[in-house]
């Protein structure tokens, strides 16, 4: 058997697994002039007015005479629809700031039959397409960037001969249930999307983020880009393995992918709410065996409680006693480390163990959205993803 995915199936970049989220019809070549920009920024944003000032104002401090926006570089905001402050926003600093300019994105189409795109992935797709640069930067608008961080981006991915850099910024997080949430689903990336097999061209993993997708402008539409993914809720990973199943075809050109607080942060979610239905969204795309994975993960939940046993068994022998206490060392010592791959800090890797189970029952939920109610919801949008 051929290692080579068939090219009529679409497959997870985990374990090559077929997905069933395909895109409404294939892309066609895009007409695009040459570009005469270094970078394009372009950034969806809907109903983001509590973001947008500040990650504007962090990109806009990067102007320099060296790198100079409207000459060197642009930044294109693409209003997705918002019913807020978002697009006012916008265009108040576009008239204050040549080089920075506003789109409206199109009226999305949600028949499921009809619907060749997602929100973002059709804001993404028409920034692409009005854009200059040879190197494209597709970032939220609830993430700031650090001084500098755009030409050291660009460097970095010539440094390294990829296609497609792509930054995990450093997390934000706010209130108990997203400091205890947040680094359990963090280091589970970690573990199924380890950097170096990501980064590696002769394995299969790959991965994104899409808070900063920095990619070739050619390659990107050679690919197909948002469109290619069009359909797809988790645009940022299927973009990353087109780019990298490509590779042979572009010099060698795949994708690198890397943990980067020196680039910059973002706060993905700014309440509870948000954030469940956020990894409601994506967490049974991006753990393919999710009931698995809660199945384990309940294991360990259950296995932390041991020294429970101790007051309701108050009759076990010492050996007993001390081979319960060395079982559950053992347990917690491992959840731990995993904990520690997510990048946070001591205290919220501690409090990750009583985000095991709201991440548990999230992979359930996310599991029945997907394989059984094939449903979504995002930012106020339904969006079927199987068939």
């Amino acid at each position: 058997m051929s290692d080579s995915p068939n090219p009529h199936q679409k497959l997870s970049p985990i374990l090559g697994l077929p997905v069933d989220d395909e895109p409404a019809s294939q892309p066609t070549a895009a007409s695009t002039p040459e570009p005469s920009l270094q970078l394009s920024v372009i950034i969806p944003a809907r109903n983001e007015e509590q973001n947008l000032a500040a990650c504007l104002a962090s990109l806009l401090a990067q102007s320099d005479e060296f790198f100079h926006l409207g000459r060197d570089w642009e930044i294109i905001v693409i209003d997705d629809a918002s019913t807020d402050r978002t697009r006012a926003i916008a265009l108040e600093l576009a008239a204050a700031h040549p080089g920075l300019t506003v789109l409206d994105a199109p009226t999305l189409e949600l028949n499921d039959r009809q619907r060749a795109f997602t929100g973002k992935t059709q804001a993404c797709w028409l920034g692409a397409q009005h854009s200059q640069g040879r190197w494209l930067l597709f970032t939220d608008a609830d993430t700031q960037h650090e001084p500098g961080d755009l030409t050291r981006s660009m460097h970095e991915a010539e440094r390294h001969h990829v296609a497609l850099l792509s930054y995990s910024p450093r997390q934000i997080v706010t209130g108990i249930m997203q400091r205890a949430l947040m680094p359990v689903i963090f280091s589970e990336l970690a573990t199924a999307y380890p950097p170096a097999q990501v980064n590696d061209p002769a394995r299969r993993n790959a991965a994104a983020n899409g808070q900063f997708l920095l990619v070739d402008r050619a390659i990107y539409f050679a690919v197909g880009g948002h469109r290619a993914v069009g359909r797809s809720v988790l645009e940022d990973v299927d973009l990353a393995w087109n780019i990298k199943r490509a590779a042979p075809r572009n010099q060698g050109r795949g994708i690198r992918l890397r943990y980067a607080p020196d680039a910059l942060s973002t706060r993905m979610y700014a309440g509870v709410g948000d954030m469940l239905e956020g990894w409601t969204k994506n967490l049974a795309l991006l753990f393919p065996n999710a009931l698995a994975l809660a199945a384990a993960r309940l294991i360990d939940f259950v296995l932390l409680l041991l020294p429970v046993l101790l007051y309701l068994m108050p009759n076990l022998v010492l050996w007993q006693r001390t081979a319960i206490l060395l079982l559950w060392t053992r347990v917690v010592i491992r959840v731990y480390q995993r904990a520690a791959r997510s990048n946070f800090g001591i205290a919220d890797c501690a409090l990750s163990v009583l985000g095991l189970p709201i991440f548990i029952v999230l992979l359930v939920r996310s599991w029945m959205s997907h394989k059984l109610f094939h449903q979504v919801t995002w930012k106020g949008r339904g969006y079927r993803t199987g068939r």
